[in-house]
């Protein structure tokens, strides 16, 4: 959204999301919001319906260039290392 929209606030302490969010962010009726304040910011975010699948492949660009198996060895072999000593 280039600017911002107002909402009013009712009497039962409830907003309505604009559609212009509503689309932008498919938010569908029953869906759920995480409600966060921030530095004086109301912040609402879509809740996850599968935190698994919506958080599968985050930062996957950190291990693109490195030998997966090869490091979790060296976490090992530093575990085994650090008990015995």
């Amino acid at each position: 959204m280039s600017h911002p929209v107002s909402v009013k606030v009712s009497s039962r302490y409830q907003i309505s999301v604009p559609r212009i969010a509503r689309e932008r962010l498919n938010i569908q009726s029953g869906d759920r919001l995480l409600v966060d304040v921030q530095d004086g910011l109301l912040i609402l975010l879509p809740q996850p319906r599968d935190y698994t699948a919506h958080l599968a492949g985050l930062h996957r660009e950190v291990w693109a260039d490195l030998d997966t198996t090869a490091y979790l060895q060296e976490e090992r072999d530093a575990w085994n290392t650090s008990e015995s000593g």
